[in-house]
């Protein structure tokens, strides 16, 4: 049978134990704490990394396509302008041709 001095050490000793265990828990808690915001600072880093990068290459393709949408109406208006130019030609040569037909 326990004597009352050791029920009281055994109590003592329950009560450090405890309160050990309840600083490794609060250390662990902040441990856990600071790890996920570490995880969370750099999963924020790497999305706006990522959404730059995205960011780039959304400008790069609208910029390209717009070029090449220039490029292709560009082409298009010079060959309108050369059928509107051969036919005004054709037409000088006609009205030429009336006018010296008219005086001769």
């Amino acid at each position: 049978m326990m004597t009352i001095s050791e029920a009281i050490t055994t109590i003592k000793r329950a009560e450090n134990d405890a309160k050990k265990l309840l600083e490794d828990a609060k250390e662990h808690a902040v441990e856990i704490v600071e790890g996920a915001n570490a995880e969370s600072v750099s999963i924020m880093e790497k999305t706006e990394k990522d959404a730059l990068e995205l960011r780039k290459q959304i400008i790069f393709d609208a910029e390209s396509k717009g070029k090449n949408d220039a490029n292709r109406i560009l082409r298009e208006a010079e060959s309108e302008v050369s059928k509107i130019k051969s036919q005004i030609i054709d037409k000088i040569d006609d009205a030429t041709r009336v006018v010296v037909d008219n005086i001769l």
